[in-house]
């Protein structure tokens, strides 16, 4: 199926350049892996190298390069992930994002606390944007 009839809702909320970013992904890996899970995180590792989940939606982020160390690899297998929270940023870049999330405790967090209570944040955000 092509990939503009299965873009996730976070895409729906997104830029137009991510959400064609994660379609022309999913499209050529299913032409190369066939329908189905693989085609879906190859086409996620594709977006995360230049956006960044931040709430209910997709950003651009400010330099492009794999978000975490499961995007790095050079085919997505299953396995842990930070959920599009760009985890290789800079502890500043996610105090900020956790600011504009209004992430409670943030102050006190370390670099992987803040990874963690921004995917939830962005969990509870895509959550509360589904039930609309």
């Amino acid at each position: 199926m092509p990939g503009r009839e299965e873009l996730p809702s976070t895409l729906e909320r997104s830029p137009k350049e991510a959400q064609e970013t994660w379609i022309k992904a999913h499209d050529s890996a299913v032409e190369t892996y066939g329908e189905g899970q693989r085609a879906h995180r190859t086409a996620y590792s594709a977006l995360k190298h230049s956006f960044e989940k931040v709430g209910d939606h997709w950003e651009k982020k400010g330099k492009r390069g794999p978000s975490d160390t499961q995007a790095r690899k050079s085919t997505p297998k299953p396995g842990k992930t930070a959920g599009g929270v760009n985890a290789s940023a800079s502890k500043h870049h996610l105090y900020e994002t956790a600011t504009r999330l209004d992430v409670k405790g943030r102050s006190k967090m370390s670099k992987d606390e803040l990874v963690d209570a921004i995917e939830k944040a962005n969990r509870r955000a895509t959550a509360r944007a589904r039930q609309r």
